[in-house]
């Protein structure tokens, strides 16, 4: 795995224009044709106070419309750019904030004359924070989108995505203009519980416990202390606790300097103090979801305590001689023993254990929404209510003859209870991946003390949390890797699987990148730390699949427009089946005989009406395709394929067309010089002396591989000192120039040549041709305006990507290859992988139109790279793919990332979403089947020809059992298995690179 892999997800504020694809268009540049660099422009510079909004704008039908908007746009004052993509009907804008703001934006889009709606406003990253919130209460889709008005109706919040299946909040809000604690008073005030996860992107926080004794002058010292430090960033003291909480810059400082100064600090004020990490007694998501369970768990024996003996007293002993006689002992006129029985132990049951859905549904009316609170706290009271009714007038009547249903009430909110402990426990399991992640990191490591000659003086056991950046630790067989960093001594295996999903070891020697909580194998290892905390892989992968399971997939939108009537519909259509089978018995509609002996014709309405409420909850509905994307996008990054969300994972079901770029993505992305070739007299040497200097300017494979080729001639250094180039410029798709020892250096293609008016003789011409026969890269240099030699540069195909290619066919999807190589070298790849449509010489901007022209076409595209010219493709695409080893900007613009690198991963890719989306319509056909056939069952359909009814309980269970399936049938997809054909395929992988 390389290194740029460790930032996967991280986006610093100085790389805040390669965040957005406005930005990131300015900031491409390629040089496939000759090893050019891609970092030498940049969009704006970060001190501009440029925002970004994104507006749907329906009504546009060709580019003329398109062009028509982006004319109004731009006649604003304050706008930096705007880009109208007709297409995807969207419109993305560059604007100073102080000059326009984007509600004029938005109506000078509508007097343009089409329909505009703000999808996304951004602004820089000093005027945007995110905070993760824990939310405690939710029990259907309902609660959470009522949470989502409530925050999006906030000034200052960009960004609310709430997620049912995790019970978490990702709020995107500027902190200029509220702060993390007025959202947590606003989900409170909505009703529910919410306690802060996490707050900020790029600054790592840790909690201190001080074990002494303290005064409030000693806690100051400290507080004054840590903030003088470097990095530090805040402290915040929590009196009472002790517990004393950092943030700071990881690369600045950390948290055994935080300890050192607090234990030096106090000392001789206070006695002797001591500094450790602060264990909040497991307070995370995993602790918090074993809390919930075992609370229901407990709520449900007590249920069962009372519950059981009410529903004997009224379905058992009734039918046994001798106790019948006893429960039916009038005690005051008509009052008997077991109503006195059944009223008393259905009351705690009623208004202790079913006090949830009391404070719930008070919670859902208080806001003007109604949940499944609701529903079960209308049925309940209503069998509960009338029970009391009948027990009262039993007592006061010596004439009245009634049926109590307290067995009702207390064995429907058992069972609804039971079922909510059965969908709690599966709804821990669809997170299993983010708690397998997180419990990789180990828990202490070896940390060593060097020299300044950088020899081992001594070694430590510390806490894990304790290592800081640049410190070295060791790494002894059979030991996980305590953070991520590279080998500075030492050789071994590294077993990577749990991180990349790669199953074979990987080779470790010096220079070498490792991640930590992947495992050592057979030797030992002294490695130089470069991330901690957040910054590490680890931490970033999981943020990643967190994000995921919190971002809806565009089907979850059926649900929520469902969830916002289905409640108020469920209440209609109960009371109006009570009220037409009311009807029906007083007017004598049906025969009496219907009627059961034990009830009357209002009791029978009544059991209708409940059994309704209760059996037609829409918790299946709203948990149908959160749960199934949970489990995806989990089981995905156990296999290296990390899937940003169900948007993404939506889309890839979709694609039947797969653009790939040929350097790093169908090739190894490792090219050499395998031949060169002078055309005049020079000292082999010389010449690679002057090419390494102009190259080494340049980030592009086919740069760095001339480089290290030319470091053979100068076998006496490492990494050698090259002359200095001046006036270096590098040419978009063509290559580069320099000026060294008074020389003009030139390296590229043909096209650079004959732009300079270079002379390319035929014998060059000749070269050039052979190499590319070979699916080898020529480059031309020349000096001074004369062509002086030709290097031919090869990069080997992946032993996977014509079996891969093959593969995609016969799933009847077209694969393109899209590349700025020369045509000759592309359609000599293409022919041995099995392409049959390619695009050679292409700039960034053009394999991005050529993404939309194939969109336009009708396809779903999906495009594969690594680089940072493929960025634009990336973002044009339905859904794009990055190589794992490629580059940061790929990997940020990417939807899913393959962190293997290996080409079938994005059958694996494809195939997932498929098998995802199988299960999601699964769910759904389940989850509204359900309430079709049992909303009309429950209402007394089948009663009048089979005499069949369902009671109020056993509708309750059967409620319970649906949102259970439906996180069952979720969970099914943890036994994914990827298509036979790629084991076979990784299998002859392996065999290849062994050979």
């Amino acid at each position: 795995m390389a290194t740029k892999l460790l930032s996967l997800t991280c986006i610093r504020k100085e790389r805040f224009s390669e965040r957005y694809p406005l930005v990131r268009k300015h900031l491409t540049r390629s040089r496939d044709g000759g090893g050019g660099s891609s970092s030498e422009t940049a969009a704006f510079e970060i001190d501009d106070p440029i925002s970004r909004a994104v507006f749907q704008v329906l009504g546009m039908t060709c580019s003329a419309c398109a062009g028509s908007v982006e004319k109004a746009i731009k006649r604003l004052p304050g706008i930096h750019d705007a880009v109208i993509d007709a297409l995807n009907n969207r419109a993305q804008i560059l604007f100073y904030p102080n000059s326009v703001d984007v509600e004029t934006i938005r109506e000078t889009i509508e007097d343009a004359g089409f329909e505009a709606s703000l999808i996304e406003n951004e602004a820089n990253e000093r005027s945007r924070q995110v905070c993760r919130i824990r939310i405690n209460g939710m029990t259907c889709t309902s609660c959470s989108s009522t949470i989502e008005r409530v925050l999006q109706s906030v000034n200052g919040v960009q960004r609310a995505h709430v997620a049912l299946a995790i019970e978490e909040a990702e709020i995107h809000y500027d902190p200029r203009l509220l702060s993390y604690d007025r959202l947590l008073e606003e989900i409170e005030n909505a009703g529910f519980e919410a306690v802060l996860i996490s707050t900020g992107e790029d600054v790592s926080k840790i909690d201190l416990k001080i074990d002494g004794e303290l005064t409030d002058e000693s806690m100051k010292v400290i507080e004054r202390s840590l903030e003088a430090l470097p990095g530090v960033q805040s402290v915040e003291i929590s009196h009472g606790t002790d517990k004393i909480s950092v943030l700071y810059k990881p690369d600045v400082t950390g948290p055994r300097n935080f300890i050192q100064v607090i234990e030096s600090t106090v000392f001789g004020h206070s006695g002797h103090i001591k500094a450790t990490i602060f264990s909040e007694g497991g307070v995370g998501r995993e602790s918090q979801k074993q809390g919930e369970i075992k609370q229901y768990y407990k709520s449900f024996l007590w249920s069962l305590v009372f519950t059981v003996p009410v529903f004997l007293t009224a379905m058992v002993f009734m039918y046994i001689p001798g106790i019948k006689d006893l429960l039916m002992f009038k005690v005051i006129n008509m009052l008997t023993v077991g109503e006195i029985i059944r009223c008393v132990l259905a009351t705690p049951v009623q208004f202790v254990i079913g006090w949830r859905f009391y404070t719930g549904s008070y919670k859902a009316l208080r806001r003007g929404s109604a949940n499944m609170d609701v529903l079960i706290a209308l049925g309940t009271n209503a069998a509960y209510f009338y029970s009391l009714y009948t027990v009262l007038r039993a007592a006061t009547s010596p004439d009245f003859k009634g049926v109590d249903f307290f067995e009702t009430s207390a064995m429907l909110i058992s069972f609804i209870i039971l079922g909510k402990y059965l969908e709690v426990m599966a709804k821990g399991k669809t997170s299993q991946a983010i708690a397998k992640l997180m419990n990789l990191a180990p828990d202490t490591a070896i940390l060593l003390s060097l020299d300044k000659e950088g020899n081992v003086t001594g070694e430590e056991e510390i806490d894990g949390r304790l290592i800081q950046k640049n410190d070295v630790i060791k790494i002894v067989p059979g030991a996980k890797v305590a953070s991520d960093g590279y080998v500075i001594w030492g050789q071994s295996h590294v077993n990577e699987s749990m991180i990349t999903g790669e199953a074979r070891p990987v080779a470790k020697r010096k220079g070498d990148t490792v991640i930590g909580g992947t495992l050592n194998e057979n030797g030992v290892l002294h490695v130089k730390v470069t991330r901690v905390g957040s910054e590490s892989a680890l931490a970033q992968i999981v943020r990643l699949v967190e994000s995921a399971q919190l971002a809806k997939a565009p089907v979850q939108k059926l649900a929520d427009r469902i969830s916002k009537f289905f409640v108020p519909l469920v209440i209609f259509l109960s009371f109006s089946t009570w009220l037409a089978w009311f009807l029906a018995g007083k007017l004598h509609w049906y025969p009496e005989s219907w009627i059961p002996s034990s009830m009357d014709s209002f009791e029978l309405a009544l059991q209708f009406g409940i059994s309704v409420m209760v059996i037609a909850c829409p918790c299946a509905l709203g948990l149908a395709t959160p749960t199934a994307v949970m489990v995806g996008t989990g089981v995905g990054a156990s296999q290296g394929v990390l899937i940003k969300g169900g948007q993404a994972l939506e889309r890839a079901h979709k694609v039947n067309c797969i653009v790939f770029d040929k350097t790093g993505t169908l090739t190894m992305g490792k090219p050499v010089v395998v031949k060169t070739k002078l055309l005049k007299n020079m000292v082999l040497r010389e010449f690679y002396e002057l090419v390494a200097a102009t190259e080494v300017n340049s980030e592009h494979p086919l740069a760095k591989a001339i480089v290290e080729y030319a470091k053979k001639f100068r076998d006496d250094e490492e990494n050698p000192a090259w002359p200095e180039a001046c006036d270096f410029v590098s040419i978009t798709g063509k290559g580069v120039k320099a000026t060294v020892k008074g020389r003009e250096i030139m390296v590229g293609n043909k096209n650079l040549m004959n732009d300079h008016k270079v002379i390319i003789p035929d014998d060059a011409e000749e070269l050039l041709a052979d190499s590319e026969d070979m699916a080898q890269t020529g480059i031309l240099v020349s000096i001074n305006s004369e062509l002086i030699g030709v290097l031919s540069v090869s990069d080997p195909l992946k032993p996977s990507a014509r079996e891969a290619i093959s593969i995609l066919k016969s799933m009847n999807i077209k694969s393109i290859m899209v590349t700025g190589d020369n045509w000759g070298t592309a359609n000599s790849i293409a022919r041995e992988v099995g392409i049959d449509s390619v695009i050679a010489e292409a700039k960034p901007e053009q394999k991005a139109e050529k993404v939309k022209e194939l969109q336009a076409a009708g396809h779903v595209v999906a495009m594969v790279g690594d680089g940072i010219n493929d960025s634009p493709a990336l973002v044009a695409a339905d859904v794009g793919m990055a190589i794992g080893a490629g580059t940061d900007i790929a990997i940020e613009a990417a939807d899913i990332v393959l962190m293997k690198s290996n080409l079938e991963d994005v059958i694996t890719a494809i195939d997932l979403s498929r098998k995802t989306f199988s299960r999601i319509r699964l769910n759904y056909v389940w989850a509204l089947g359900y309430n079709l056939m049992g909303i009309p069952i429950a209402a007394g359909v089948l009663f009048p020809g089979t005499r069949f009814r369902l009671p109020p309980w056993i509708a309750g269970a059967a409620m319970a059992a649906s949102s259970v399936s439906v996180v069952c049938c979720s969970l099914l997809l943890k036994n994914y298995k990827r298509p036979k054909k790629l084991d076979h395929l990784e299998i002859r992988e392996i065999q290849v690179e062994r050979v």
